[in-house]
């Protein structure tokens, strides 16, 4: 093996054409022994040059590894092998982590392997492992009976949460959204609710208020909280499955928005309609609300806007984006998306 290619699936064939093109010579097993998303180079004139025209050429192959060492894949093998590499190209002074991806049926786990690999290479070189921001990262491939070793650049590893981030869930959580129910047709409100019950569950807001500011149509009204349910409860499923921490749903209320300003004077409250401030001239303000605030409100209109009236009592009047109406759903997202990357970009957050 000298290079192995991984493809989204179903673009094997699409992007080992594109690689022949590059270099004819080549010689490929596509989906080997019907793996997908897997291209191995078994052999080509030079294969620093063909990766570097692979990354430069061929965006269907998403990562490219420039095999350093191929073994049976015995857990003995693949530690000795890891080994070799690590005296030759890890210094003491740089952080690793182990990654390993196995293929087929094995007596061990990758979990083992990046253990058993890890502590070998500690104790030979004496380098720090460091599993979230490493230096370096030794990959081990294993696919069925052979194993391919490598060790790569850290930068390399596309991570969601890389060297600097923070997680903006703090941020998110102290945001209650007040959120005007959207009325009309049963299947249009409860449409809507479900657009808006997913977006408050994907930023994992403290709450969901429904906000309605006259006596509205039961039946109408139900429909809308009906979806906004679906509509969390979906977006929810997915996080339960896909995060590796724990996540909550979010709370829902229903309360008389002239009740709940009243209720939360004293609180900071927000509103965002047409007639407020710029975003960037609103932005010292957010940011002292939001730091020495539990809970800030967010305030949002539906068909009719939020009443003037609320205007007076809340400690900013903000637009989004001048000249634009939003649509009901899109618009507690947009807020939420645009204050948090405003306060970010001036590190304020």
């Amino acid at each position: 093996m000298e290079l192995l290619i991984k493809t989204p699936l179903g673009l094997e064939g699409v992007a080992a054409s594109r690689i022949l093109e590059l270099e004819p010579k080549a010689k490929l097993v596509v989906k080997p022994r019907g793996l997908g998303g897997l291209i191995i180079v078994d052999s080509c004139p030079n294969r620093f040059k063909l990766m570097e025209e692979v990354l430069r050429e061929v965006p269907e192959a998403e990562r490219v590894i420039p095999v350093e060492a191929e073994v049976d894949a015995r857990i003995e093998e693949i530690e000795a092998a890891a080994r070799k590499l690590a005296l030759e190209r890890l210094s003491p002074d740089q952080s690793f982590a182990v990654r390993t991806v196995r293929r087929g049926s094995h007596e061990f786990r990758s979990i083992d392997v990046n253990i058993r690999v890890g502590a070998s290479i500690q104790e030979a070189v004496g380098a720090p492992v460091d599993l979230d921001n490493p230096e370096r990262i030794i990959q081990v491939e294993i696919i069925f009976d052979k194993a391919a070793v490598a060790i790569l650049d850290g930068r390399s590893e596309w991570r969601k949460m890389g060297f600097g981030k923070r997680p903006s869930t703090k941020f998110f959580n102290k945001v209650s959204i007040v959120q005007m129910p959207y009325l009309g047709s049963m299947e249009g409100a409860r449409e809507i609710g479900r657009r808006i019950g997913r977006a408050v569950q994907a930023y994992e807001v403290r709450e969901l208020v429904i906000a309605p500011n006259k006596p509205v149509n039961a039946v109408e009204l139900a429909s809308f909280i009906d979806g906004v349910w679906e509509g969390i409860e979906s977006r929810f499923r997915v996080q339960k499955k896909s995060y590796g921490r724990a996540v909550e749903r979010v709370k829902v209320l229903v309360q008389d928005l002239y009740q709940l300003v009243r209720e939360r004077r004293g609180e900071p409250i927000i509103v965002f309609e047409p007639e407020g401030l710029l975003l960037r001239d609103a932005a010292a303000k957010l940011k002292e609300l939001m730091s020495r605030s539990k809970r800030v409100s967010f305030l949002f209109g539906s068909r009719e806007g939020i009443p003037k009236g609320v205007y007076r009592l809340a400690d900013l009047v903000i637009d989004l984006a001048p000249a634009i109406t939003l649509p009901t759903e899109v618009a507690a997202p947009a807020a939420l998306t645009a204050v948090y990357t405003a306060l970010n970009m001036m590190n304020l957050v």
